[in-house]
Parts: C-alpha cells; sequence; structure tokens
C-alpha cells in the first residue's frame, strides 16, 4: 500500500515511520510512506496560505498547493483514496476505517492531507476529499498527530501488516463489543488473582466468561457504540443480563394542576396505560407502575388490567397481555420505592423528566448520552414521568438525576406523556443501527 501525506511538518513523521509495526512493515515493502512539505508545491519565497475572507482570525492553506501536492502524488503512484483532517469531519470509528481500506486496497494508494493554521480553503475538500475526518470533538493544533492515528488504524487492517491476524478479529470495536480483560503471569499480584475460569482449561467457560465481560465494559463505557452494531440473540440476551433493571413511574399523585402551580391528583387514562406499556416492552423495562391514591381510580385501572392479564384479553389479543402483564397499580411513590428494592435487593435511583427546566435546580442534568454516570452505581432505574401540567417541585426534589427535556427545533413544547416516555426510551435505551453506505 502506497502512503501519500503532505505536512507543514513532514519532520514530525521520520521518528513515527521508524519504529515498531510500521518499520518492520515497510521494510517489508508491505507499506511505502512518501511525505511531503506543503512547501514543495509553491514557488520559493511564496506563501502556503493566505488570509481567510471575511471578518475573523486565521490564515487557511491555499487551494492550488493542495492541488499540486494530489496531481504530483497521483501521477507517481495513481488515482488514491484522499483523506483530509478537520474538526467539522465525520468523527472516525472502526466502520469508517474499514470503509477506507476497502475502497484503498484496489487503487493500492491512499493520500493524507494533514492541514494547519485554520485549516483548508472549502473548495478544496469539496474537489478532493473523498473522506473529511475527525478524531474527536475537540481542536489540535493541526492535522499531522489525527493523520499518525487514522495511519496505525488503517495500516493494522491491511492483512499482513500484523503477524497475527486474529489479533485483528479480536481488536476492541471490530465486533459490536470491546476486548475483554486479559491476564499474565503472575497468577497473584498485589493480591489480586487472575480468576480461576480463565486457569481452567475450560474453553467453552473462558468463551462464555469473556463475552459476559465484554458485554459488561461495552455496556458501561461504549453503550453508544453497542446500541449502532448489528446485534445476535446471544449479545442481547447479555446485554439485558449485565444492564441494571429499568422501571417506569408514571405519577397522578403530585402533580401540578393548572397554570398557577397549583398541586393535585389526574385521572389514570386508558390510553396512557396501553400505549406506555407497549413502549414498556419494546425496551424491556421491568416495570410500569401507575402511581395514584385515588381508590376509585385505581379500581377502574384494576379492571381493565385484569381483563389483559388474566381475563379474555389474554386470548383475544396476546401481543396486548404480553405488554400488560408488567403493569400495576400502586398508591404512592414510596410504595414504588419498596416494590423495587425488595425485588431489586437495591435502592433505586429516581430519574426525573420534565418539559421545562427548573429555575435553580439542584439536581444534576443528564443528557441520553450520559449512561455511564446512571449505570455505574448498578442499582435500578426509575424513570418518573409526571401528567397534567408535570410532577411537582417537592416530587423533584426527591430524584437523583434529571433528564434533559424532550424538544424539537420548534418553540411548541407539549407532548403527550405517552409520547415524551416512547421518546424518551428509545433516546435512552433504544437500538439505533448505524448506516455505514452512504
Amino acid at each position: 500500500m502506497n502512503c501519500s501525506i503532505v505536512s507543514v511538518f513532514p519532520e514530525l513523521y521520520t521518528p513515527f515511520l521508524s519504529t515498531g509495526i510500521l518499520r518492520k512493515a515497510i521494510q517489508k515493502n508491505m507499506l511505502t510512506f512518501d511525505i511531503h512539505s506543503f512547501f514543495e508545491y509553491v514557488d520559493k519565497k511564496e506563501r502556503i496560505d493566505a488570509p481567510t475572507f471575511g471578518p475573523g482570525p486565521g490564515m487557511l492553506i491555499k487551494p492550488e498547493v493542495v492541488e499540486n501536492f494530489i496531481t504530483n502524488q497521483e501521477e507517481k503512484c495513481g488515482r488514491s483514496v484522499r483523506i483530509f483532517f478537520s474538526p467539522h469531519g465525520q468523527v472516525v470509528n472502526q466502520h469508517i476505517l474499514k470503509k477506507i481500506i476497502q475502497q484503498a486496497t484496489p487503487l493500492n494508494h491512499m493520500l493524507f492531507v494533514a492541514a494547519r493554521y485554520e485549516g483548508i480553503d472549502a473548495r478544496v475538500e469539496d474537489e478532493y476529499a473523498d473522506f473529511i475526518l475527525s478524531v474527536g470533538q475537540f481542536v489540535a493544533m493541526g492535522g499531522d498527530l489525527p493523520a499518525m492515528l487514522c495511519v496505525e488504524a488503517l495500516t493494522r487492517l491491511i492483512p499482513g501488516v500484523l503477524g497475527n491476524e486474529e489479533s485483528v478479529k479480536n481488536d476492541s470495536f471490530q465486533t459490536a463489543l470491546v476486548d475483554y480483560p486479559e491476564f499474565t503471569h503472575p497468577v497473584v499480584w498485589h493480591e489480586k488473582e487472575v480468576p480461576e475460569i480463565i486457569r481452567s482449561g475450560d474453553h467453552e467457560k473462558i468463551r462464555n466468561w469473556r463475552l459476559l465481560q465484554a458485554t459488561k465494559r461495552t455496556v458501561k463505557h461504549h453503550f453508544n457504540w453497542l446500541r449502532q452494531q448489528p446485534l445476535s440473540k446471544e449479545i442481547k440476551s447479555k446485554i439485558n443480563n449485565v444492564m441494571p433493571k429499568h422501571y417506569i413511574g408514571l405519577l397522578h399523585n403530585d402533580i401540578v394542576v393548572d397554570h398557577n402551580g397549583r398541586v393535585g391528583h389526574t385521572s389514570i387514562t386508558s390510553t396512557d396505560i396501553h400505549d406506555i406499556a407497549r413502549s414498556a416492552r419494546t425496551y424491556n423495562i421491568e416495570h410500569y407502575f401507575l402511581i395514584s391514591e385515588l381508590v376509585d381510580q385505581q379500581k377502574i385501572a384494576q379492571v381493565l388490567l385484569d381483563f389483559w392479564q388474566e381475563g379474555s384479553g389474554v386470548d383475544y389479543n396476546n401481543n396486548r397481555h404480553q405488554a400488560l402483564q408488567h403493569v400495576s397499580v400502586i398508591d404512592t411513590l414510596d410504595a414504588v420505592l419498596e416494590n423495587i428494592e425488595r425485588n431489586a435487593e437495591k435502592k433505586p435511583l429516581i430519574v426525573v423528566t420534565s418539559a421545562r427546566m427548573l429555575e435553580n435546580n439542584e439536581i444534576p442534568t443528564l443528557s441520553y448520552d450520559d449512561h455511564e454516570i446512571l449505570w455505574e452505581s448498578g442499582r435500578p432505574i426509575l424513570l418518573l414521568f409526571g401528567t397534567g401540567k408535570g410532577i411537582s417541585e417537592k416530587i423533584i426534589k426527591r430524584a437523583d438525576f434529571m433528564l434533559e427535556p424532550v424538544v424539537g427545533l420548534s418553540e411548541f413544547n407539549h407532548l403527550s406523556v405517552r409520547s415524551a416516555v416512547a421518546i424518551i426510551l428509545d433516546r435512552l435505551l433504544g437500538l439505533h443501527k448505524q448506516t455505514i453506505e452512504k
């Protein structure tokens, strides 16, 4: 594979390419690197950059400089996959790297443009870039370190570069899961012992243990990666086993009932029971509690639940039966907390939702990507939803966390509670398989 790189500081690449696996691959003629300076593509004493048009600081590398480099290298080595680097680019992941290698393999040429200053004229990216990559949501001094990171990650995927191809197959992010923990001698170090099962010699037990540990790591630290991958039934089962149990509580007590902030009770509705139960079943919610102190409301709701849980509704519509079999009516939030703690043997975290952010709110607010914070204690999660005009401040103050409100691009913000539940469950727990080919 031929690799062409242009940089303001080409000398950075000398030590980088002189060590480790890259050096060995170069010595075996599996990789060639042709490193150039932007200054080679301008006349002597001519600048490679120019001020950006419009207000604002900074200099941009001029279009013709990049054009001259690309033209020169592709005349020597043929058409390349052209890779640029910028904070506005796609955040690189293993899928994107595989796609680059697939496109580069028949061409046998990858070209990297490592810019500096404020970057490159946007017209050059439009004209030439096959990929514009970002290595994270931060800004470095230039594109050289991102280029080096991607060179290392890409060349690992070229057959033969690594001595053991199994190393690539078992890498983190090659599949849905990151790697499992590994151990070596001594068996006991600092009073920590290598797990006995790893030393047992039972390959099937070791495989299952490794799969479980990899799942735990991925769920805890990389759930957003995991949820974008195709998942087998075995992996889904493991995920459900290691993920904290989630519960839903729909409050009809301690609810704001008018624009003056008056707190009272709301009625249980059949639509909320059915629709939220179906959402809860879809996202593997352990139990859905309808919370109301009003005895008449409890009785009405229980009649409906009895029909679907035990009555003729079981045979009439079994899907509806499955959705409603984990729903119950309970009188207070304290009773819900006691129920969960009794069954899960751990006190639940209370996570409240609201269509509005409270002034001077002291409750930590989480985004829908903050799974690691939410799940780090291993405690069950009670997602608490309000009816009427929302949960009272008294109840909100009991919460451990508050989720960000569900908002769109308009100023209208009056979702029904059943719609809000469905959106929140999908944002928090849904699988969002990533489309790679675009």
